[in-house]
């Protein structure tokens, strides 16, 4: 059995789309909403998969530390980047990737997800999949299972987590 919460963190940034050929190629902001969906192979003692306020004070301190108010660029989007290093003060974080909505989710899941749950030892759970809505009719998600085929290391060391949560002992 896997019982899974979600953690709604709401942020804002800016971004533009690399040779998009629209209006997205324009430096635009958006009102995002992160969802972090989190899996156990059951609860703990008290009946939570983890105490929605560890996921909070993680993926909320690392949004608010590294994209709210920020501008999201990918790492090649010279022109865009020198942009916005001319203005002082300035925020920016730049991604490996062109950073749509698709991609911010991929890159929390298969990036920062990781790092941020080997702080946790209370707690035995995968960050199994992450939804970024840029707005309040438009989402993507990225889960374990798109890991296959990108980082197949990554998910298959996930899925481990959850067998090894399932054996006698643990």
């Amino acid at each position: 059995m896997a019982i899974t919460n979600m953690k709604r963190i709401s942020f804002n940034a800016g971004h533009r789309l690399m040779n998009h050929g629209g209006r997205c190629e324009n430096l635009h902001g958006h009102n995002y909403v992160a969802e972090i969906y989190v899996t156990a192979r059951d609860t703990d003692e008290l009946g939570r998969v983890v105490d929605f306020a560890v996921v909070k004070g993680l993926f909320k301190t690392w949004i608010d530390d590294h994209w709210d108010h920020a501008m999201i660029l990918a790492e090649q989007d010279e022109v865009a980047i020198k942009a916005i290093r001319s203005v002082e003060p300035h925020r920016l974080y730049l991604m490996p990737w062109n950073p749509t909505a698709e991609n911010m989710a991929r890159y929390l899941l298969q990036r920062v997800a990781p790092a941020l749950l080997e702080r946790i030892d209370d707690y035995d759970i995968v960050v199994n999949k992450v939804v970024i809505w840029e707005t309040e009719t438009s989402c993507a998600e990225y889960t374990l299972e798109q890991c296959d085929a990108s980082e197949p290391h990554l998910a298959e060391a996930w899925r481990q987590s959850l067998l090894d949560q399932a054996s006698p002992g643990h």
